[in-house]
């Protein structure tokens, strides 16, 4: 069992579509940030048959499934898994770090994936410091089949001021743009007093006139 839960129904995590999402137990990043340090900490408590039944009993309700976590794409059957719920007819979408851009490759060169949500830790200076992880490389390579292929997807980044500092901030949207990334690049406002992995400071808001702008770039800042 890989899964930690299900919720049922979204409208706000697959763009413009109703969706559900699959919570996969485990990551292999530990993000000081990260908001669901039961679910990177915890245990699969949902078969994927369960799952699956869960998803007959929606067919025609919901247009989507989202693969979120914890890290989804960690899990040694969740091609498998993925191909099954395609197979279903639902649309799908991969909340992912990037560490796994063998499985990106092949979700993507399999058409089994829809839209991908690829989060951007951190600048390569401070990936080990933020992720408690050597990944960036493996981020990287993500990001570039992703780029090289016409599956849509969005790069987003939780900001923390204590974590990232504007400076910071402003080398990532740089790093996008020497690497041809063109679209909406979601800055996540850290959630003051949420339980995280690791105890954290009040975050200071980023403002739209502190970010560098560029052409191919549109910094979008969700609260």
């Amino acid at each position: 069992m890989s899964i930690y839960s299900i919720t049922p129904f979204t409208l706000l995590d697959f763009p413009h579509k109703s969706a559900c999402i699959f919570w996969y137990a485990g990551c292999n990043m530990r993000c000081l940030y990260c908001y669901n340090p039961e679910i990177v900490l915890g245990k699969g408590v949902v078969t994927f048959p369960e799952a699956i039944s869960f998803l007959q009993s929606r067919k025609g309700l919901l247009d989507a499934v989202v693969f979120s976590g914890g890290e989804c794409l960690i899990h040694k059957n969740i091609i498998e898994q993925i191909r099954s719920v395609k197979l279903m007819g639902f649309l799908v979408k991969v909340d992912t770090n990037g560490s796994r851009p063998d499985v990106i490759k092949q979700l993507v060169a399999e058409r089994l994936v829809d839209f991908v949500a690829l989060d951007f830790k951190a600048a390569k200076n401070q990936f080990q410091k933020i992720t408690q992880s050597d990944l960036f490389l493996s981020f990287e390579q993500s990001l570039l089949i992703l780029q090289n292929n016409t599956i849509p997807f969005e790069v987003r980044t939780t900001y923390h001021s204590e974590l990232i500092t504007i400076d910071d901030f402003n080398e990532m949207v740089a790093y996008l743009e020497s690497h041809h990334y063109k679209g909406n690049y979601y800055l996540q406002l850290f959630r003051n007093n949420a339980e995280t992995l690791a105890e954290l400071p009040s975050s200071l808001k980023i403002k739209a006139t502190q970010v560098i702008t560029c052409p191919t770039i549109d910094v979008v800042i969700r609260d």
